[in-house]
């Protein structure tokens, strides 16, 4: 057999997981093009279910997580499984790291320029603002899930009751400023991909999402729900998204994907809202190429 005759037969004899969860059996939509990408290639496709039993995730070459929404009240059997999965794209060492929005602090503690964030852990005492709009949620969530937005001094005991109902409940809480900015430029979602030929990561695209805080939090926020379209990164924001790169810790850079969403702040200079490495939605169908370019980082790494 020759070199590209054996290359070829591994192709298609190459099989991938993309993870999902039992809302989405068939993928998220937004996850089509990645897996007809793929298919394109000569890449053998499944959707599992991270907690599905009877799933044989030695089988595949690779196992890249995509919907795995459910996992947020169990995210220590979902941390488990993660590191018993061989394979894994993003690996488990950053999915153990950035499911929980602590994380902000060590990227801020690394010079990342990130939204101003308290954190309120069970058994701890808030002292509110004054004044302004905050931005209230549990630091491990996904979907804007148990999150709500409240202006001080007029609904200061609806704030306080939803940080104490999280740490009641044994969650850390997280403050943060509400941007303002959110409601007129919208936030920005940059997405790298990791380059083929040398692994680092390198921008795709960038999408523009639409605001969804609308005050207290009043339960989850479905899938689907935001108003997402096409956007040129500024330069700005493309900046402000290196910086984030770069402090992410030296034993988390071998990654197939990042996100990092950002909003202006106060005074105009973008501010990181969050560094999604775990599950984010891609947005692949706001720029044409991009699942080509996910599914050639995949192919390189099988």
């Amino acid at each position: 057999m020759s070199p590209s005759t054996s290359t070829q037969a591994t192709r298609e004899s190459s099989r991938v997981a993309l993870v999902t969860c039992g809302l989405f059996p068939s993928l998220w939509d937004d996850d089509h093009p990645l897996r007809d990408a793929l298919l394109a290639k000569g890449v053998a496709v499944d959707a599992v279910r991270w907690d599905d039993p009877a799933a044989d995730w030695a089988s595949y070459q690779a196992v890249v997580l995509r919907s795995p929404w459910d996992y947020v009240p169990r995210r220590a059997e979902f941390v488990a499984w993660a590191h018993s999965v061989p394979g894994l794209l993003n690996p488990a060492a950053v999915v153990e790291w950035n499911t929980d929005k602590r994380y902000l602090h060590e990227l801020a503690e690394a010079g990342a320029p990130v939204t101003p964030t308290t954190y309120v852990s069970p058994g701890e005492t808030w002292q509110p603002p004054s004044g302004g709009e905050w931005v209230v949620k549990p630091t491990i969530s996904a979907g804007s899930q148990d999150t709500g937005r409240y202006a001080l001094p007029s609904q200061l005991e609806l704030a306080e009751a939803h940080v104490a109902r999280l740490t009641s409940l044994g969650r850390t809480a997280m403050i943060q400023p509400y941007l303002s900015a959110v409601d007129t430029a919208g936030e920005t979602a940059l997405l790298y991909f990791a380059d083929p030929s040398s692994g680092t990561l390198t921008f795709s695209h960038a999408a523009r999402k639409g605001p969804m805080l609308t005050g207290p939090d009043e339960g989850k926020i479905d899938p689907g729900s935001e108003d997402i379209t096409a956007r040129s990164a500024s330069p700005a924001e493309l900046e402000t998204a290196e910086r984030v790169l770069a402090a992410i810790p030296e034993r988390f850079r071998d990654l197939l994907y990042a996100r990092v969403d950002v909003i202006p702040g106060p005074d105009g200079v973008p501010l990181l809202v969050e560094l999604e490495l775990t599950e984010p939605s891609l947005f692949l169908r706001t720029s044409p190429a991009a699942a080509l370019r996910l599914a050639e980082a995949i192919r390189t790494r099988l």
